[in-house]
Parts: C-alpha cells; structure tokens; sequence
C-alpha cells in the first residue's frame, strides 16, 4: 500500500475553495429566488450531503488509509447526531420570529457560513491549545460526561429565542422593524437602518450554534486529533444542517427518546476521550477502543433511541424539547 499523503495548506485551501464553489452554486442557481423547501426536495439535498460525504470518506481512505477515512465518518456521523438539538432550536427561532416559510433557506444558508467560520476558529483554538497542553483532553472528556448527563437528567426549559441575550443586545444597537422586507436582513427608511426580525433570526441561529459548538468540536476531538478531519466532519454536518432541519423539523417531536440518545453519545464520547491513551497519559485506566467500535455504537445509540420513540408513540412525557440556551 502507498504512503499515505500529507495534509498540506492545498488539500485545506482546495476544500474550503471546493466548498465554497458549491455554496455559491446553491444559493446562485438553485435557490436564487425565495421559495419553499418542500420535504421531497429536502430528502433529495440530505441524501446529496450524506453521498458526498460518503464520497469524500473513500477519497480520504484511497489517500491516507483506513483509519483516517473512519475516523472522518465517525466525527461526521457524531456531529451529526448533536445537531439534532439544534434543529429543533432553529424551529422555535424560526416560530417566534414569525419567519416565513419561503425565507427559511436563506437565513439557514447565511447561518452555516458563520458556522462555518466560527467553527473554523473554535477547531485552531482546540488544536493549539491541546497541542501544547495534551491534559485538556482529559477536561474536555469530563466536560463531555458532565454535559451529556446533565441533559440526560434535566428536563429543558422551552426555549425563548426572543430574549436571546444577543438578540437583546441588537435591539439596543439598532432600530428593528417589524416588517419581512422579501429577505432582507436590513431595511433604510429616512436616512435610518432598521434591522428586520429576519437578521434577529439570522443572530439567535448563529449564537445556537455556537452553543452546540462547545458540545460536539470537543466531542469529535475525542475521535480524532487531526485538525484537518476534525474540520472537514464539522463541514459536512453543518452543510447538511439545512437539508436535515426542512426534512426533521416537522416531525421530530415524535422521537420522543431521541434527546436521551444524544445525550448517552455525549457520555460514550467523553468516556472514550478520558480512557483513551494520550501523548503523556497519568498511569491510571486506559483502553483504546477502535475507531470502527466508536462508530458502530454511536449509531447503535440514535438507532435504538430512534426505536424507541417509535414504539412508545407520539407525544407524552418525554417528547423531545429544544434546549433553552439559545
């Protein structure tokens, strides 16, 4: 088998310029104009992220071997199973900010740029600092538990996306209106800016994210240590983000016990990254579990969860509620 072949600063500009490409092309040809996403088109963009991220795994498996193209899919399918949470944040942000149906997509696209970018910057941060201090592994893994077991244990609150501490802080800046302007995230009227409640949506989405963030870039650092995999699974997540929300929003509330599966992964995660052998380990507990079993029982995990709810029917205690930090 050959070498496998070096990141260099190419394969990270080649993505992000790739990426890009395919963003420009989306909201420039096939959503140029305000429209519904309708649940068979967003079956259709779901199955095209989840082909091409299947697609960009062989690429990584034929260039830099078995372990790396597993631990991209396995980062991707956890990042994906903590979005789950947030889809249900943006359908209440999307609710209380009387967000038309049609302008949905456009203020999803904007809000994965910034993520995109936020995201970018969480995951050089991550890696300079473990880079130089390999002992946070160990607090980001306690985080991990700690953080699953608290939403596993808790009941959330309904979320308020209109008393966003940040959404607040807009008010206070600038004028809002209450006018939809056909998409528009700022209106001029005599010489003033207003902000329309699409760009408050717009902010609340953004600061979700950046919430769940602190949740699932920790948790893919606890599958691999790679920046350039732990980037390019947050990508592939976040950009079907948009496709998973107008296909699951409307009937996420039936998996009752979904939440609690996403949560057990948190812990399963955090487990892993606290007995996982690191650079200069303490001499205590340690077992590598392979990147294939780490997989294997994130998926077990939502797919039990999903049954689950399945068979205990729709609604009652339990239903799936989004976190109240937005």
């Amino acid at each position: 088998m050959p070498a496998p072949v070096e990141i260099n600063p190419w394969h990270w500009g080649g993505f992000i310029v790739g990426i890009g490409l395919i963003l420009a092309f989306d909201l420039g040809v096939f959503n140029r104009q305000s429209r519904v996403i309708g649940f068979r088109e967003a079956m259709g963009w779901t199955a095209v992220w989840v082909a091409l991220s299947l697609l960009f795994a062989c690429v990584l498996g034929f260039w830099r071997g078995q372990k790396d193209s597993m631990e991209f899919l396995t980062g991707y399918f956890v990042e994906l199973s903590l979005s789950v949470d947030n889809v249900l944040v943006i359908a209440v942000v999307f609710t209380n900010f009387r967000t038309p149906a049609k302008l949905q997509h456009r203020v999803l696209f904007w809000g994965i740029i910034g993520a995109v970018l936020m995201r970018g910057i969480f995951i050089w941060l991550g890696v300079q600092l473990i880079t130089r201090f390999d002992w946070l592994l160990y607090v980001f893994g306690a985080f991990l538990v700690l953080s699953g077991a608290k939403m596993l244990l808790t009941r959330s609150a309904a979320a308020k996306p209109g008393q966003s501490p940040m959404a607040r802080f807009a008010r206070k800046l600038f004028s809002v209106s209450d006018d939809i302007d056909e998409g528009r995230f700022f209106l001029r009227r005599n010489g003033r800016l207003f902000l329309t409640p699409l760009f408050l949506a717009l902010v609340v989405v953004e600061t979700s994210d950046l919430i769940f963030a602190t949740d699932s870039i920790p948790a893919v650092f606890g599958v691999t240590r790679n920046p350039f995999l732990v980037f390019t699974s947050n990508v592939f997540a976040i950009l079907g983000l948009r496709s998973l929300y107008f296909l699951l929003a409307g009937v996420l509330s039936r998996f009752r016990h979904l939440k609690r599966g996403v949560s057990t992964v948190l812990v399963f995660i955090g487990v892993k990254m606290l007995i996982d052998p690191h650079d200069n380990p303490p001499r205590w507990f340690q077992y590598d579990i392979p990147d294939g079993a780490a997989l294997l029982v994130t998926a077990g995990i939502i797919g039990i969860s999903m049954l689950m709810s399945l068979a205990a029917g729709h609604g009652g205690p339990g239903t799936a509620e989004p976190s109240a930090n937005a």
